[in-house]
């Protein structure tokens, strides 16, 4: 790829500006920060990226087939030097195929499988998220010659909710269950199974804006999975939190509305004490919207956006339609 072809692209929010760019660089060194900003952003070690030289090995732009895409802090002129203090987010991913009989024999059967999508704490609510997948979908179009992209997400997580589905219009392949194992650090928790969406974003598909009224849903009886919302002991303190509530099993509608959380992450963080019922909060949301959704999915039901709503509390949820 020459990158007078794709050069790097300014992103700017909030006041800040951020300097995207394709990762070239041929010392194994420099490929120590993406690694560094993992874990700083999953805080979980255990699950640490291969070995720097093996990182400057897999990059396309020299010997293998992954994409490594850096998004540093430019400053307000965009102009600040691109020094790793300043890497405020990345991604990383790899070419994979879809059919392991056909293998490498086809270009069709060729996906980017991408793994890690990450922006530093500092910068997180600034669109930076969006800009880099962006950035990637462009590169992998021009460079890779690829059409879909394929991720996983935890579909308890919002804020991956509203990016993956709402956004880019990615759709669900496949719910998969405790796909990771036991997964800790900040973003996960040992003791809550690693369910996963497998989701496939077709590049030069527009995102659908499927024609629905929410607020219709809601009055009606498309809801299958509802929530209560209670007062707890959390590790801060006293504070609401959403627990889950009744699952309607026997749903006929047309569409359908699956209730997650507002915000697991803190939901996570909150419940991590010794109280048994309030530990068991995030479980309890896990094995409820696995049942809804696999039972969903089975009856041909798919996902079609992911909205939030305030009625008068904010309140986040799936939107199924029956195909």
């Amino acid at each position: 790829m020459d990158n007078r072809a794709f050069p790097p692209r300014l992103h700017a929010s909030g006041g800040r500006m951020f300097r995207l760019r394709v990762e070239e660089s041929s010392d194994a060194a420099d490929y120590a920060k993406y690694d560094r900003l993992r874990n700083e952003v999953w805080d979980f070690p255990q699950d640490h990226m291969a070995g720097t030289r093996n990182l400057l090995c897999e990059n396309y732009r020299h010997d293998g087939s992954s994409l490594f895409l850096a998004a540093y802090e430019a400053g307000p002129n965009g102009t600040l030097p691109e020094t790793d203090d300043r890497l405020a987010g990345f991604s990383y991913g790899f070419v994979g195929i879809r059919d392991k009989a056909v293998g490498f024999r086809s270009p069709d059967n060729l996906w980017f499988y991408a793994q890690y999508t990450a922006v530093q704490p500092a910068f997180q609510g600034s669109g930076l998220g969006i800009a880099i997948k962006e950035y990637q979908r462009d590169v992998l179009r021009a460079a890779f010659g690829l059409r879909h992209v394929v991720c996983t997400y935890d579909p308890l997580t919002g804020v991956n909710a509203y990016r993956n589905i709402h956004h880019f219009g990615m759709s669900v392949l496949e719910y998969r269950t405790a796909t990771y194992g036991e997964y800790g650090g900040r973003l996960n928790r040992l003791d809550i199974p690693s369910d996963r969406f497998f989701m496939d974003w077709d590049l030069e598909a527009p995102p659908p804006r499927p024609a629905y009224d929410l607020a219709d849903c809601l009055e009606g009886t498309a809801p299958v999975l509802k929530a209560d919302r209670r007062i707890v002991n959390g590790r801060s303190g006293p504070l609401e939190l959403e627990v889950v509530g009744e699952a309607v099993p026997g749903a006929a509608e047309e569409l359908a509305l699956i209730r997650i959380p507002r915000d697991f992450y803190q939901m996570l963080r909150e419940t991590d004490v010794d109280d048994p019922d309030v530990r068991r909060i995030p479980l309890a949301w896990r094995l409820a919207t696995r049942g809804s959704f696999r039972a969903l999915f089975d009856r041909g039901y798919r996902i079609i956006d992911f909205r939030g709503v305030r009625r008068p509390e904010a309140e986040s949820w799936y939107v199924l339609r029956k195909a």
